[in-house]
């Protein structure tokens, strides 16, 4: 039996590349049906896409994390290649991912970008691809080279059991880390990254959605690591109230009295808060872990590839 080949690609206004993409794709994966998820482009995107012979649909809710969410749950298929619409990734490369992902028993493969373009891979979005790929790694432990890939191809059963939350480009980190906290077999595979086409921009602001990557590793390490994070919280309080509290103790063992009473309610508050934190790393820790395995469940009634040919 073979495998139902799904290529999805989110756009907002890439009538300048889109038709290449889906042709390109077309010739790459002849078998696969092509979906073009459009985000209110206002330049003709969808109507290209149409004409190239992708099955098109609309996406009302601005940024592409809402698209993600709407593609993994409109479309259904047993493999999904999921690729930017603006012309910078390799289509011939796609039946090598998905040959990865169905022989090796795989749920994601990322298309690690590789370039000696400047232009394609600007300084500021390859140093904020490091750092933040790099500060995830050290919360959730095993992670990418390139966390913020936007080439990647999917198992039905991770499509299925993700659950989106994201709205714009902090998506891609929601996408790793579902595959860290379930375990999921992953590789990275290297392809290569080309430049927009002339009169193309990108959509990624450098400091605006770094600063929104930046907030979702910092919200899912609290969700999915809430006795680590609150653990932290509670270390700093704690940390602090003693602090304040030395020239109060020194104060009463040299004099007997307490002249400070309002640094010492003071400390005694932060203590307490510190306290309080803890408890809440408990008891979330516990749910978590609850939450975890409904997620797990979720992910194991869905049947992966199958290993027959998908081409």
């Amino acid at each position: 039996m073979n495998n139902r080949i799904a290529v999805i690609i989110p756009c907002y206004n890439e009538a300048k590349s889109i038709g290449k993409v889906v042709a390109d794709f077309r010739q790459s994966l002849p078998d696969a049906d092509i979906h073009v998820f459009d985000n209110n482009s206002t330049d003709g995107t969808a109507e290209i896409a149409r004409r190239a012979g992708a099955h098109v649909r609309g996406v009302s809710l601005q940024g592409k994390g809402n698209v993600i969410r709407r593609m993994f749950a409109d479309v259904e298929a047993d493999v999904y290649v999921m690729v930017d619409g603006d012309d910078t990734y390799d289509a011939s490369v796609a039946p090598k991912l998905i040959d990865a992902l169905v022989n090796d028993g795989l749920d994601m493969v990322v298309g690690c970008r590789v370039t000696d373009e400047a232009a394609a891979y600007r300084p500021g979005h390859r140093f904020g691809n490091a750092m933040l790929t790099g500060f995830a790694a050290s919360i959730f432990g095993r992670t990418f080279r390139d966390m913020l890939s936007g080439y990647r191809v999917f198992s039905r059963r991770y499509v299925k059991s993700f659950s989106a939350h994201a709205k714009g480009f902090e998506t891609e980190t929601e996408l790793a880390v579902h595959a860290l906290e379930l375990r999921m077999p992953v590789v990275e595979i290297d392809t290569i990254y080309g430049s927009r086409p002339e009169g193309s921009e990108s959509k990624l602001n450098t400091y605006r959605d770094g600063f929104r990557i930046l907030m979702t590793i910092l919200r899912l390490f609290k969700l999915e690591r809430p006795l680590a994070f609150f653990s932290i919280c509670f270390a700093l309080m704690l940390l602090l109230s003693i602090v304040l509290a030395v020239p109060v103790f020194e104060t009463y063992f040299a004099t007997g009295l307490v002249p400070r009473l309002p640094t010492a309610l003071l400390c005694a508050a932060l203590a307490l808060l510190g306290f309080l934190f803890l408890v809440c790393g408990l008891v979330l820790d516990t749910v978590t872990k609850g939450r975890l395995e409904v997620k797990r469940f979720a992910y194991l009634a869905t049947p992966g590839p199958s290993m027959a040919n998908t081409r």
